[in-house]
């Protein structure tokens, strides 16, 4: 009766999502279009190749966790009867992802900043996903797009049947918060590789949105 409810509300929300991406897509657009000429937002012109702030470090700290997660969840496909095609996009997120988790943990050292703790790290100490409980308490939570430990249980107890179409929703709803984080960066933070980095998720994560919707049946 639950995945029926989900299924429900999983079709409701996904028309919602479908309509505000427009809205999004077409601002994006207006958005690019303002910045093809030769005057630069304050924010810009304060991009430094070296100096970094308060922002380039909220936004590592945190997409190094969220990040984790969706590979938490690309993690859960492998001994699963999926499509070809999740299969397949599973496999370009922990392409895409793995490295710039690396690349952020670097920064924070070089920073003298903590690299924070996530649930792939439980993962690998050799616990499954029934041992993440908690990780709420982090404060992971509260990032936009990220999944309770209620949603992940759930994720790895579904049937083969519910699976897909529930990865493909959570997976969907977790790229609109990294777009989200991301935009944050871009707008606040002032070290350019970061500031880089997330206009590549921004990118990349929106067309991967596309891509799930036409998915989801």
């Amino acid at each position: 009766m639950r995945t029926n409810n989900l299924q429900r509300t999983t079709r409701t929300r996904l028309r919602t999502i479908a309509a505000a991406a427009s809205v999004a897509a077409a601002l994006g657009l207006t958005l690019s279009a303002c910045g093809d000429g030769s005057d630069q937002s304050d924010g810009s012109s304060q991009v430094s190749s070296a100096d970094h702030n308060e922002a380039d470090v909220a936004f590592a700290t945190d997409m190094i966790q969220h990040h984790a997660q969706a590979l938490a969840m690309v993690d859960l496909t492998q001994d699963r009867p999926v499509s070809a095609e999740l299969r397949k996009l599973a496999e370009e997120i922990r392409a895409a992802q793995g490295p710039e988790i690396e690349t952020m943990a670097d920064w924070l050292t070089e920073w003298g900043e903590d690299v924070p703790s996530t649930v792939r790290d439980h993962a690998n100490a050799g616990h499954d996903m029934g041992d993440m409980d908690g990780m709420d308490g982090m404060g992971t939570s509260e990032m936009p797009g990220m999944m309770s430990d209620e949603d992940m249980t759930l994720l790895k107890d579904a049937s083969d049947d519910a699976f897909e179409n529930m990865w493909l929703t959570m997976m969907i709803k977790h790229h609109e918060g990294a777009v989200e984080m991301a935009q944050t960066e871009i707008a606040d933070g002032t070290y350019q590789p970061a500031v880089d980095t997330a206009e590549q998720i921004v990118e990349a994560q929106q067309h991967e949105i596309k891509t799930m919707f036409g998915m989801v049946s």
